[in-house]
């Protein structure tokens, strides 16, 4: 990173005023690169506005959202189409018509049939493992331009008929005579009608994410004002940069038959006292989590370039980030269920050779404001540290003005396979215009995982922006 930063001073005629700019917007410190490894950088992003399910996007389907986040990325970056190697999207909730909606988006927005695309699925990390699985075919030299993606559409699920029902709809297409058939029918009974709904709680432990939530704040002692005023925070933090309009990796969206979506519509600040008139949502009634102080269910879709980085500068682009490391964690998920990045934390700074103090944006996904502040009490806990994490101290807490600071998932909201794009594009769009040099993303998932990714700034889009 030095030469690339040192060099342009000696060309530039200049110098002195980009000096000046370079002195006042960052930081001298240790560039993260690795020795006979490729670069890989983040050139942009884009998302859709994210919208309340059930409102404006409410009768399209993925597909369509994917494929307008992917043309807003090409009409923001003029990337031409056929550079691009691979592309890779997130979801999470699969419209089977389209079980590989990368593809479908893909060919949609116009990319040629001959460029692979597929769909990963990993719940709330869906979008950082299309991201990281694309830094790795970067990486190892299989491809040089990719772009993630994530999508969801929440306002529209599939929702089946019974396993009885199935069972028995199949088996009347496969019999061969009236006999065959009119022996399956008798066996009909009404409750085979009966619907299912896609699972929102975990398999392996049949308790919903809220319910987790719910127990994980009654273990660490996170009270319900707690909650409500962290929700707040993320909520006034996010109207804040909207109408700043720090938030420009938001594309508008023309909606079929409907008005053209412009901004995220779930950014709603209150107040305490009204959010306090909420009833518990899942452990009732003394539970301290409500609609209030969680994620809503959302739709919306994000996509991202990344290239190498030879290829980047070689193409004329000024990158916004370097994608330097990242981990993935799992752990029990009953319990610890969304304590992901209170465990990943210490192991990606170590493995990058960083502090807490080294780090200059936080963004971490908030699912629910006791998950956050849960994070926060066991991050702060040297006793928890010692008695679950093997560590004599513990790993230190996040300051809150480096956090999230143009909103969260609260507020943002949180389409579950688009997400992670989001995280990404807001850490390394904030030290851009905070002047900082490394940010640290993190995003817990069902399953009680997480994946958590440093995001390393390229000051040399500090010297050529003006």
């Amino acid at each position: 990173m030095t030469t690339i930063l040192t060099y342009p001073f000696k060309n530039l005629p200049t110098a002195s005023k980009w000096a000046l700019r370079f002195s006042v917007q960052t930081k001298t410190k240790k560039t993260l690169a690795k020795p006979n490894i490729r670069n890989v950088v983040v050139v942009d992003g884009v998302r859709t506005p994210f919208l309340l399910s059930g409102t404006s996007y409410k009768d399209l389907m993925p597909h369509d959202l994917a494929r307008a986040a992917l043309t807003g990325l090409l009409h923001q970056t003029s990337v031409p189409k056929e550079v691009v190697d691979y592309i890779i999207f997130g979801t999470v909730i699969q419209e089977v018509k389209t079980s590989n909606v990368a593809r479908e988006a893909a060919l949609g927005a116009g990319f040629s049939d001959k460029t692979p695309a597929h769909t990963v699925t990993m719940a709330c990390i869906s979008a950082n493992q299309a991201m990281t699985t694309g830094v790795g075919l970067i990486a190892s030299g299989q491809c040089d331009v990719i772009v993630a993606g994530g999508v969801e559409l929440m306002s529209d699920v599939p929702i089946r008929h019974s396993r009885k029902m199935r069972k028995l709809m199949l088996d009347l297409n496969k019999a061969k005579s009236m006999g065959q058939r009119l022996s399956l029918i008798s066996k009909f009974r009404f409750n085979f009608l009966a619907p299912e709904l896609p699972a929102v709680s975990e398999f392996s432990t049949s308790e919903t994410m809220g319910h987790s939530a719910d127990r994980l704040a009654a273990a660490f002692a996170v009270s319900r004002l707690e909650q409500d005023e962290y929700a707040l925070r993320s909520h006034s933090l996010a109207k804040k940069a909207q109408d700043e309009g720090l938030l420009s990796d938001v594309v508008p969206f023309k909606v079929p038959g409907k008005d053209t979506v412009t901004k995220d519509n779930g950014i709603r600040p209150s107040s305490l006292e009204q959010m306090a008139k909420l009833k518990p949502a899942f452990i009732k009634p003394y539970g301290t989590v409500t609609a209030a102080n969680s994620s809503f269910l959302t739709d919306g879709a994000s996509a991202i370039l990344i290239m190498a980085e030879e290829k980047a500068l070689a193409m004329g682009y000024k990158p916004k980030a370097y994608l330097r490391d990242f981990m993935y964690v799992s752990q029990d998920p009953k319990d610890q269920l969304l304590l992901g990045p209170t465990y990943a934390t210490p192991k990606v700074l170590e493995k990058a050779g960083l502090t807490m103090n080294d780090i200059d944006a936080f963004e971490f996904h908030e699912a629910f404001s006791g998950q956050i502040l849960a994070n926060f009490k066991a991050m702060d806990s040297d006793w928890f540290a010692e008695n679950y994490m093997g560590r004599k101290t513990k790993v230190g807490l996040p300051p809150l003005e480096k956090f999230n600071n143009w909103g969260g998932s609260l507020s943002l909201g949180h389409p579950f396979g688009a997400t992670g794009c989001r995280l990404v594009m807001a850490a390394a769009n904030r030290l851009q215009k905070e002047g900082g040099q490394y940010g640290l993303v993190a995003a817990c998932a069902a399953g009680g995982q997480v994946r958590y990714s440093g995001v390393h700034r390229t000051l040399q889009r500090v010297i050529f922006l003006e």
